[in-house]
């Protein structure tokens, strides 16, 4: 199978809301999801505290040749306090099933990295489950290192799970040279 070629990654926008909830169904597990599943009737994917704003995404053509939304992003300042406005924080990362492999995961961390250094930030963090593995080894190689692990901090399907905190700077000292960025 080819993988899909990407496009540029775009800010979301309004009409991206169907698209992104069914991503966002279509991808939920409890290898990253903490809330349940979701159920009928569905709310709107973007409410008044999640705006368009605050997501990236990428498209690509799938196999029926028509495009569609391979992926997603999301970037937000992780408090309101402006002690710490120099930092954006990683909260949701989602890749369709039919996108897998083709890069669109890794291309969206160094879209956020670059968004929020955009933003004026010079550090970007996360959370992420203990046992995804997936997506610690793409944060690790990303230049995210775990700088904290509140263990047993979830309980979900029968087991208690760790909440991995992963940040990086994006500065001059950051992993990637001179500006931080990949």
């Amino acid at each position: 199978m080819v993988a899909p070629a990407l496009r540029p990654v775009r800010p979301a926008v309004l009409a991206d809301d169907d698209a992104l909830a069914e991503l966002d169904r279509s991808t939920w597990s409890t290898l990253h999801a903490v809330l349940p599943r979701p159920a009928p009737p569905y709310e709107p994917f973007f409410d008044a505290g999640h705006g368009p704003e605050d997501f990236l995404v990428v498209e690509a053509e799938q196999a029926d040749g028509q495009v569609g939304i391979a992926g997603y992003i999301r970037l937000v300042p992780p408090t309101p306090l402006a002690s710490n406005a120099h930092v954006r924080q990683i909260r949701g990362l989602a890749v369709a099933t039919w996108a897998r492999g083709a890069g669109v995961g890794r291309t969206l961390v160094r879209a956020a990295c670059a968004e929020a250094r955009r933003q004026g930030a010079n550090r970007i963090t996360l959370r992420v489950l203990g046992h995804n593995t997936p997506a610690r080894a793409l944060y690790a190689s990303e230049g995210f290192a775990v700088e904290g692990v509140l263990p047993g901090e979830f309980f979900l399907n029968g087991r208690y799970v760790d909440d991995v905190c992963m940040g990086r700077s994006l500065g001059p000292d950051g992993p990637d040279g001179p500006d931080g960025l990949a």
